[in-house]
């Protein structure tokens, strides 16, 4: 067999039967028909589309860009909200670098915490309604300008709190809560420290802590804190430096140590911490920024955090009536389903709020455009209190950049002159231009007094 080269003809349309048993041929697409179809697509609008944070890659600031993504639509069970103001956290940090566990793949939107006001309620939601100002602890998704959140982590605010009292209270105290109240069981009398004293959850540990009577806190956070602490009336009774040798600080104001320590550093400090509880003493783990030394991802610091950390045994434990513990609010709510258990520390939360028992400090409010500036700022650990973004506020202006010049003098247009300079400078030109007989430096030309017809006749002559 031999393959043959020729097009091979167009199959015949089939034919389709009709009702009564014939068979008719379907009708072929006519340009007015297509002209139609065109006309219809264009009717249909666009898909309507929002900004939002994305994280377009792991590593540095600036794989963390501001895009325009399609407005999302809720599924059952869900409510979608219409973002008025977002929390920045220490964890959105790690999420960037990709430090953290299971995190989804590239690009997706950033963002643990939003508050603002539900704008849609998708079937199986009967605790919220439309108009409802509510605060949200999704799984990613929250720095946006609309969010569809899963009504399981969806709370809704108290009379009179603001969606930016919102964001400042509701991670941050939340976490604060868990830790003195339901795992260090602080009771009146006992004693506490707490590392960086000037954050957001620094401080809601505090105030929650000055809640109970007679309680000491101690403070650990940077020396250039301290002087804008004393003045915010933070409820920390002894600011220590970090960096400093801070546990002999301890050991001079209260010999047999502390009661309870709250670490989110981890590495080196998880021994310093241990060492200082007294018997029936509590160390908690809650972070673990130590991690995050630079702008990117490092492996060798979280190595190095891990092998700085001493292992204790239980055995060791049972002698010296310590405790160990832990908290990850995300692993809490997301992986262990405890939905309830935090829904009723956020309840509690809001009433000390509404009793006017706390108080959010919040450090600076930005612009969805400037999160750069304002995760460079946490990173830094400059922030006192907790750092807001707020999708209203418009971006700072960026300085000018100053043109840059061409290299070439070629490309650089002469400067315009007047018709007096113009005139001289032309007369300067003649004055210098040689005669058309090749005079040189001003030396009269050489004759043999002949013109040029005279010349060309004595050579032919002489020819």
């Amino acid at each position: 067999m031999t393959e043959s080269n020729d097009t091979p003809a167009a199959a015949a349309p089939e034919k389709t039967p009709t009702e009564n048993g014939t068979t008719e041929t379907p009708p072929e697409e006519t340009p007015e028909k297509a002209t139609e179809e065109k006309e219809k697509e264009k009717e249909t609008p666009p898909p309507k589309e929002m900004r939002a944070v994305v994280l377009t890659g792991f590593g540095g600031l600036k794989t963390v860009k501001i895009l325009k993504k399609p407005e999302p639509t809720v599924g059952e069970g869900e409510v979608l909200i219409r973002v008025k103001a977002c929390g920045l956290n220490f964890q959105d940090l790690i999420v960037r670098q990709g430090a953290i566990d299971s995190p989804p793949k590239t690009p997706f939107i950033l963002g643990f915490e939003c508050a603002g006001e539900i704008e849609q309620v998708a079937e199986g939601v009967t605790n919220f309604k439309v108009g409802d100002q509510v605060v949200a602890l999704p799984e990613y998704k929250a720095w946006a300008e609309l969010v569809a959140v899963p009504a399981q982590y969806v709370y809704k605010l108290p009379s009179g709190m603001s969606p930016l009292d919102a964001v400042a209270v509701t991670t941050n105290y939340v976490v604060a809560y868990l830790l003195l109240f339901e795992m260090a069981n602080l009771t009146p009398g006992k004693s506490l420290l707490v590392h960086s004293a000037g954050g957001g959850v620094g401080q809601a540990v505090a105030q929650l802590a000055k809640t109970v009577s007679d309680v000491t806190v101690f403070g650990v956070c940077s020396k250039t804190k301290h002087e804008a602490l004393k003045a915010n009336n933070n409820n920390i009774d002894h600011l220590l430096e970090r960096g400093s040798d801070y546990t002999s600080e301890v050991r001079k104001i209260t010999p047999d140590g502390v009661d309870i320590v709250l670490d989110c550093l981890c590495g080196e400090e998880c021994n310093r911490g241990y060492s200082l509880l007294k018997p029936m003493g509590r160390y908690i783990l809650y972070g673990s920024s130590n991690i995050v030394t630079g702008e990117t991802k490092s492996f060798f610091s979280a190595a190095r955090a891990w092998w700085q950390v001493d292992k204790v045994s239980p055995i060791k434990l049972f002698d010296e009536n310590k405790s160990l513990a832990g908290l990850n609010l995300r692993h809490l709510l997301f992986q262990q389903g405890r939905v309830d258990y935090v829904r009723r520390a956020v309840d509690h939360v809001f009433a000390l709020w509404g009793e006017g028992k706390v108080k959010p400090l919040v450090d600076s409010t930005w612009a969805l455009e400037d999160v750069g500036e304002a995760m460079q700022k946490m990173h830094d650990r400059k922030n006192i209190g907790k750092l807001v973004l707020d999708p209203s506020l418009e971006p700072k202006p960026k300085p000018a950049t100053p043109a840059k010049e061409k290299k070439s003098g070629k490309d650089k247009k002469p400067a315009k002159e007047n018709s007096e300079d113009k005139k001289d400078k032309e007369n300067k030109e003649e004055e210098k231009k040689p005669a058309e007989n090749g005079e040189k430096n001003g030396e009269e030309p050489m004759s043999n007094g002949n013109s040029d017809e005279e010349s060309k006749k004595e050579e032919k002559e002489s020819s």
